[in-house]
C-alpha cells in the first residue's frame, strides 16, 4: 500500500473520553497528531457512563433512596455525560474543521464498554489517556488502558499527559 492509499483510506478512530484531564489531553493529542486536515477519518467519541448500580439505591445509612432522588441522580449523570460529549465535540471543531465526529454514551464498566465498542464498530485505532497510576493504585483500581491494550484487536494509542502542558513532550505507547 502506498502512502497515498493510506492517506485516502477511511479510518475509524475511537477516542475514549471521561471527566479527567487525561482523556481530554489524549483527544487533543489525537486531533493534533493523528487526524490530518481533509482526511476521510471518522472520529468516534465514546464515554462509558457508570451503570445505575454503581450509585446504588442505598444511602450511607442503609436506607433506600426515594424514586425522586434516584431520578435526580439519573438526570445528573445524563446531563454530565451530555456536557462532556459536547465539550469533546467542540474541541474537535476547534482543532480540525472537517473531521467527521460520531458520539456514543454507553453504560457499563469502561473496560468492557470500550472493548465491546471497538469490536462492534470495527475501529481501526483506539486512542485513550492514561492516569499514570503507579503499580500500587493499578493493583487496586485496575488500569482501563492496560485492559483495553491487552483485549482489543486493533492498535491502541495510549497518551500520557506530561507534567508540563507541552504537546511536543508526551509519552505515547502504541500497542498492536
Amino acid at each position: 500500500m502506498s502512502v497515498g492509499d493510506a492517506a485516502a483510506k477511511e479510518r475509524k478512530i475511537l477516542v475514549a473520553v471521561d471527566e479527567g484531564d487525561e482523556s481530554m489531553y489524549a483527544l487533543t493529542w489525537c486531533l493534533t497528531n493523528v487526524i490530518s486536515p481533509n482526511s476521510k477519518d471518522t472520529l468516534i467519541l465514546l464515554h462509558a457512563q457508570a451503570p445505575r448500580a454503581a450509585y446504588t439505591a442505598l444511602d450511607g445509612t442503609g436506607y433506600l433512596f426515594s424514586t425522586d432522588i434516584m431520578s435526580t441522580m439519573d438526570k445528573y449523570h445524563n446531563d454530565a455525560a451530555d456536557r462532556l460529549i459536547e465539550t469533546a465535540k467542540n474541541m474537535c471543531k476547534d482543532h480540525v474543521n472537517d473531521v467527521k465526529v460520531e458520539t456514543r454514551v454507553e453504560s457499563g464498566d469502561p473496560r468492557d464498554v470500550i472493548c465491546e465498542m471497538v469490536q462492534k464498530l470495527g475501529v481501526d485505532v483506539l486512542v485513550m489517556g492514561s492516569h499514570g497510576y503507579g503499580w500500587f493504585k493499578r493493583a487496586f483500581l485496575g488500569s482501563v488502558s492496560n485492559h483495553c491494550a491487552q483485549n482489543v484487536k486493533c492498535p491502541v494509542l495510549i497518551v500520557k499527559k506530561p507534567k508540563s502542558n507541552n504537546l511536543g513532550n508526551v509519552n505515547v505507547c502504541m500497542y498492536k
